[in-house]
């Protein structure tokens, strides 16, 4: 050992131990954090980018002033058809958590948000319904449940639990927070179960048949005992073809039924075929309304919240077939 080695020695030895000291302070921070879910800065809001507009609604409630939501899909956007553009890559790479609705409903983006999972948590708002609550899917949705979740009410109440959970993971700091505004939220939507409930069996059960352009409303008819019947199938990827054209105007003149409804989401010529279909069998058919199924309304109105887009649903349903 040279003369300049014994001389510097204990000099590197404090600095080795400083080095040391600084990266245990360090790691048990992260660690701290970690324990804590902290995932964001103190005082900063959680960025959660969202797919379709219900979701969006939910994680605006749930997440209240601790978190900023970017959602993807706007007003009138066929959730089955959806490509992501180049800006929406930019929203899903700057969010601290995405939330979609899973069940191959977003089924052009679910390799991106595969990919995504694996380096920050994105999450299916519909992992912890139960199986037995779950619809069977169909071949042209790619998956074995149907996506169209959220008309029945309690699933809806199933996905807030969800995001409140996530929310409570990535910041334990705002649990609390986040957990009140979940009930108060839940508590809204339980009125809203029982009031569809009430407004759906004040139609005589002869009349209570939902004649949509897609076939969306399955768990609906489910929940709340109203028959349903759909023009294409579960995704709208494919187009409605001269079979099934004839097939419901055949059922709709055979029932004498009266009304059949259009979506926000979806063209209304196919329906507008069956329409002309009937006339020309000398029964007369016409729209009872338009109805929100895919996407909610216009933000900044009653029909752009989950619970507005339900209500609007019930009432032209009741208005149409009552």
């Amino acid at each position: 050992m040279n003369k300049q080695f014994k001389k510097d020695l204990p000099r590197w030895v404090t600095t080795v131990g400083v080095l040391s000291l600084v990266l245990v302070l360090a790691t048990a921070c992260t660690q701290e954090q970690k324990e804590q879910g902290t995932a964001v800065e103190a005082g900063q809001k959680i960025k959660a980018t969202t797919t379709i507009g219900m979701i969006s609604d939910i994680v605006g409630k749930v997440g209240g002033d601790h978190v900023e939501v970017t959602g993807i899909m706007k007003s009138g956007v066929d959730p089955h058809l959806y490509k992501a553009s180049q800006g929406d890559m930019r929203k899903l790479d700057q969010a601290d958590i995405i939330f979609y609705n899973g069940l191959h409903l977003e089924g052009k983006m679910q390799d991106i948000l595969e990919k995504i999972g694996k380096q920050k948590p994105v999450i299916p708002v519909s992992k912890n319904i139960a199986q037995d609550q779950l619809r069977a899917g169909s071949p042209e949705m790619g998956s074995e449940h149907d996506p169209h979740i959220w008309f029945n009410v309690q699933n809806w109440m199933s996905a807030v639990e969800t995001i409140r959970d996530e929310l409570s993971a990535l910041d334990a700091a705002h649990a609390e927070d986040y957990k009140a505004n979940a009930e108060a939220y839940l508590a809204e939507l339980r009125k809203l179960d029982d009031y569809t409930r009430e407004e759906i069996a004040s139609i005589p059960e002869a009349q209570r048949v939902l004649v949509t352009a897609h076939d969306a409303f399955g768990y609906f008819g489910d929940a709340y005992n109203i028959q349903v019947k759909g023009l294409q199938g579960m995704s709208t990827e494919s187009e409605a073809g001269s079979q099934d054209v004839t097939r419901l105007r055949d059922y709709l003149v055979e029932n004498k039924i009266k009304a059949v409804f259009v979506e926000t989401s979806v063209p209304r010529k196919a329906i507008d075929a069956v329409i002309q279909g009937a006339a020309q069998q000398g029964h007369t058919i016409r729209i009872g309304g338009e109805l929100y199924s895919d996407a909610m309304g216009k933000e900044g109105t009653e029909e752009g919240t989950y619970i507005g887009m339900v209500k609007h649903n019930v009432n032209t349903m009741v208005k149409a077939l009552k």
